[in-house]
């Protein structure tokens, strides 16, 4: 199969499977929004960021090495599946006990209990390592979207049904439990490893010099993803966390629900061009500019809806969320194509290259998360430092990966985004010049009609400027 058939029917199958799956969340977010506090989504916030820690530790980078490495064989899986049980078990042990630690800093009891609960989520995570690799390196995208999806929906429709019942704060952790553990049962049906009390070592030596440095990347990227909120909840309150959190999450659902359609079957894909890097820059450059025209018109989207969206999805006790929301959309562009660039330093089998840049990218967030909750006290002034620092990053980053990675030069990459950055400049313009002179009272309209001109603005462009010609492909249907 090509590399662009590949890609299409990876990418379609995990878009049906995300795009179905934004309407769910949608759906299961505004729910709960509605019955459940903003001090309750803070405590689960803290939860499910401590937990995220403690799950860098139980992957080790073992996923993306098993995807790599073609030639490991079922005894090898058989030895590293061993030792994610046992890993497993140590590692939701040591969550499930450290639970009264984490209560005790935050002066709140009920992470006691949410802890210890989210320990057998942590479980059945890190046993999932090989059988959920081995569906992404055999390319099974389409049993991946079927699974995921349907997964989602039954998770979030127990979610619900438990907070309509009086669940309160627990009913948001039914989801990640019940997907956990489903998915692990399901994938190791699909994939069966054999479970060894003694495992052998030198199966792990195959993949260690390649997984530690993506393990590191990921400790690294951890605390640059996750800071702002540990730091929040302690120093500014739970009610302000759970501001924070709603706007974060609100402002990740394009991007998990675009990039990440594309994101998880780049690797298994592109490092089939794991020695030929010419290849490999050529083809990633035709994702990028897609990503480009998606990215940066819809940061602007969001930017003049952020009252709209933050209402209708999560209602007005959420209203504070709405600059912190219309700020952090600004970089939703730049978050868009920074989140494949993992994918191209594991195709090339530069992991250590990730980390260093990682490593960057970890100071800089961390530095603007500090200036934000220590000199400004002000989640709106996170917020900035937080955008400002994802833009330095995607700079250092692609400078890293074209000039010692890919070994070429930028200046290809760089005119990607001269067109789409001309159409966001055109589309903030009008949006501007409309917003200031018609005021809608109507959220669902507003929206709608903010959207329409949105609509109209960008396909009038796109149409113009032949990156894609509609009309031709209308008429090519109609006949």
């Amino acid at each position: 199969m090509s590399l662009k058939k590949d890609l299409f029917t990876g990418v379609t199958y995990n878009a049906i499977s995300k795009y179905s799956g934004i309407i769910v969340s949608l759906i299961v977010s505004a729910v709960l929004a509605r019955l459940i506090t903003p001090q309750d989504f803070g405590l689960i916030a803290i939860a499910m960021v401590i937990i995220t820690f403690f799950s860098v530790f139980s992957d080790l980078g073992l996923a993306p090495a098993i995807i790599q490495n073609k030639s490991l064989t079922k005894e090898n899986l058989s030895d590293i599946f061993s030792f994610t049980v046992w890993l497993g078990i140590i590692i939701s042990l040591g969550f499930f006990f450290s639970s009264w630690a984490i209560a005790s800093y935050y002066e709140k009891n009920d992470l006691i209990n949410i802890c210890q609960i989210l320990s057998v989520n942590l479980f059945f995570v890190t046993v999932n390592i090989v059988p959920s690799a081995l569906l992404y390196r055999n390319k099974e995208f389409k049993f991946i979207a079927f699974r995921t999806f349907v997964v989602q929906f039954l998770g979030g429709f127990i979610s619900i049904i438990a907070a309509l019942n009086g669940a309160g704060l627990y009913a948001l952790l039914i989801n990640p439990i019940f997907s956990s553990a489903t998915l692990f049962i399901v994938n190791i049906l699909r994939y069966p490893q054999k479970m060894k009390i003694i495992f052998n070592i030198s199966s792990l030596k195959i993949i260690l010099s390649y997984s530690s440095y993506q393990f590191l990347f990921n400790l690294i990227n951890y605390f640059s993803r996750n800071l702002d909120k540990l730091l929040i909840g302690k120093y500014m309150g739970m009610s302000l966390l759970g501001y924070y959190e709603k706007s974060y999450r609100l402002m990740m659902l394009p991007l998990q629900n675009i990039t990440y359609a594309i994101t998880p079957v780049m690797h298994p894909i592109f490092s089939d061009f794991q020695n030929d890097l010419k290849k490999l820059s050529f083809s990633y450059l035709k994702v990028v500019r897609l990503l480009a025209f998606i990215g940066f018109p819809l940061s602007i989207l969001l930017w003049f809806t952020a009252r709209e969206a933050v209402l209708i999805v999560f209602g007005d006790q959420w209203i504070n969320s709405i600059p912190v929301f219309q700020i952090l959309s600004l970089s939703v562009g730049i978050q868009i194509i920074l989140s494949t660039s993992g994918a191209i330093f594991q195709a090339a089998n530069a992991t250590k290259l990730l980390f260093i840049s990682g490593l960057l990218s970890s100071i800089l967030n961390v530095s603007g998360i500090l200036i934000g909750i220590f000199i400004f006290n002000s989640l709106i002034a996170v917020a900035w430092c937080i955008t400002i620092t994802f833009t330095m990053n995607f700079i250092q980053c692609y400078y890293i990966m074209y000039r010692y990675t890919l070994k070429t030069s930028i200046i290809n990459f760089v005119k990607q985004f001269i067109s789409p950055i001309i159409l966001s400049i055109i589309l903030f313009s009008i949006l501007l010049f409309i917003s200031q002179l018609i005021t809608i009272s109507n959220i669902f309209i507003s929206a709608l009609f903010k959207s329409l001109i949105f609509m109209l603005i960008y396909s009038l462009y796109i149409q113009l400027t032949k990156e894609i010609d509609i009309c031709g492909k209308l008429k090519n249907k109609m006949r």
